[in-house]
């Protein structure tokens, strides 16, 4: 063999061993033209004999250090992709800022991403959480999950599942048929449960490379601990506004949401309606058949009276059986006209008590409106509640309206249920 031949031999080698690498073509050929240049160089201090030994011996050490420096460069990289991941993830717990974060981490991380989506998995029911796609457009559903496709096979699976090719695939067999390219689908999970999936996708066909798919193992791990962790303030948040008996708003949402509408009526110039009410004979019912049953009359009586609002209007547990109503964008003839649906929803209510006896309520209240009876959220709640006061007194089973500060007590009597 001819020194030249030799030297094309080891680079033709050299060659085949670094494209199995993760180096850059440009990388690669300067790596080869050094081998081939120090190759040429052993020909003037190396025997004929042992030249060709040598020559690849010197060709897989550059090849070694070389593989080792892009290792650890690949890692360090994977380190501080891990860092900002952290950063970027957990500076929030509200669940759509955090699911537009993990679409764009995965856009960022990824060379050549198509689309992100997110589906987030309750009940075995995959949801909409977030997208992004190349161009920029966000939070779109480009296509819903198909019952056999990647998405639901993969949050079934709890597996990733990358897909070389979407026309070749069998789980794209019901596919349209313009779908092409490559997709990876990736389970968010924390231990055996599987909160959401991941999917991105390349226009282009073919492989993800290993530092590609460990990124993205590592936003996967990454996303699904800031999903938990936002589920789980969310949890939180809802029980602090919740009232534990019967499942409605408490007091604390009701003052937040009672200051929020007296701005917006300030700025809009617009009137709203708060009603304060509670059920007559409830009192009886709590000390005849006790705290247990009582508890089970307000679930059912409040759902009765919850179903005679509007989605708009907010209902809340004020204490004991007592409820406050706002009514958004409402005066006076509106406020009646919801009233009258509540007295007569209530009318309808029945329940057997545990001795067998049928059980009707009544409902008294009082009606405040913005600004004719108040303008703060104390003042509008004292109104309905000196109202509502006037009401068990004087009119029991009807709602009045509050006493304006520099007039007298307007009052109207409603259906009365006896």
């Amino acid at each position: 063999m001819t020194n030249h031949n030799m030297r094309l031999a080891v680079l033709h080698e050299a060659r085949k061993k670094l494209e199995r690498g993760n180096l850059l073509s440009a990388e690669r050929e300067k790596l080869l033209n050094l081998i081939g240049i120090l190759t040429q160089a052993l020909e003037k201090f190396v025997p004929p004999d042992t030249l060709l030994v040598e020559a690849h011996s010197l060709a897989q050490e550059i090849i070694s250090s070389q593989a080792l420096l892009a290792l650890l460069e690949q890692q360090a990289a994977e380190l501080n992709a891990l860092k900002e991941l952290s950063l970027n993830l957990t500076t929030s717990l509200d669940l759509p800022t955090v699911l537009d974060a993990v679409v764009h981490e995965a856009k960022r991380l990824i060379t050549d991403t198509r689309t992100v989506h997110i589906f987030l998995y309750v009940n075995g029911q995959l949801q909409f959480g977030a997208s992004l796609a190349s161009e920029g457009l966000q939070n779109r559903v480009f296509s819903e999950p198909r019952p056999h496709g990647l998405t639901y096979t993969v949050a079934r699976q709890g597996k990733t599942i990358l897909v070389e090719n979407m026309q070749q695939h069998p789980l794209y067999r019901d596919a349209p048929p313009e779908w092409s390219g490559s997709i990876v689908g990736m389970p968010l999970k924390i231990g055996n449960e599987v909160l959401g999936v991941m999917n991105l996708s390349r226009s282009k066909a073919g492989p993800f490379s290993p530092s590609e798919m460990r990124l993205l193992n590592l936003l996967a791990g990454q996303a699904a601990i800031a999903i938990s962790n936002a589920n789980l303030h969310q949890s939180v948040s809802q029980k602090a506004y919740t009232d534990i008996v019967t499942g409605l708003p408490n007091r604390r949402a009701l003052d937040e949401n009672l200051e929020a509408e007296v701005k917006k009526a300030r700025h809009t110039d617009s009137r709203f309606a708060v009603i304060m009410m509670d059920l007559d004979g409830f009192k009886y019912v709590n000390d005849t058949y006790g705290h247990d049953f009582g508890d089970q009359v307000l679930r059912a009586a409040f759902n009765a009276i919850s179903v005679s609002v509007r989605a708009t209007d907010f209902l809340a547990r004020y204490g004991g059986d007592e409820l406050t109503l706002i009514l958004s964008q409402s005066d006076q003839s509106a406020a009646k006209l919801v009233t009258d649906k509540i007295i007569e929803s209530l009318h309808k209510f029945k329940m057997a008590t545990p001795d067998g006896r049928p059980l009707q309520l009544g409902i008294s209240g009082g009606i405040a409106v913005y600004p004719i009876h108040g303008h703060t959220a104390s003042e509008l709640l004292r109104a309905a509640d000196a109202a509502l006061y006037d009401a068990k007194k004087h009119h029991r089973g009807a709602f009045v309206f509050a006493r304006q500060p520099t007039g007298p007590l307007e009052s109207i009597h409603m259906h009365t249920h006896k």
